[in-house]
């Protein structure tokens, strides 16, 4: 397996979606590769730090019809 494959797979190899062939291939680069390794942490850097970031509100015009339609839904019940 090849840098680019790696960079092509690292997000399902993340995420534990590759069947197990595949995941062993990818976790053999990374212990020969350290420039794709970086990559990893890089990837799961980026994760974190943007999971701690606050959920900004929806513009309004996506509020108004979020609240127009929970208002139909609620008179149709």
């Amino acid at each position: 397996m090849n840098c680019q494959q790696v960079v092509e797979l690292i997000t399902d190899y993340m995420e534990g979606v590759l069947s197990a062939a595949t995941a062993d291939a990818v976790a053999r680069h990374l212990d020969t590769c350290g420039e794709c390794d970086s990559y990893l942490d890089q990837m799961r850097w980026t994760i974190d730090l943007l999971g701690q970031l606050p959920p900004e509100p929806p513009p309004p015009q996506v509020r108004a019809q979020l609240h127009s339609a929970f208002r139909a839904w609620t008179a149709a019940r």
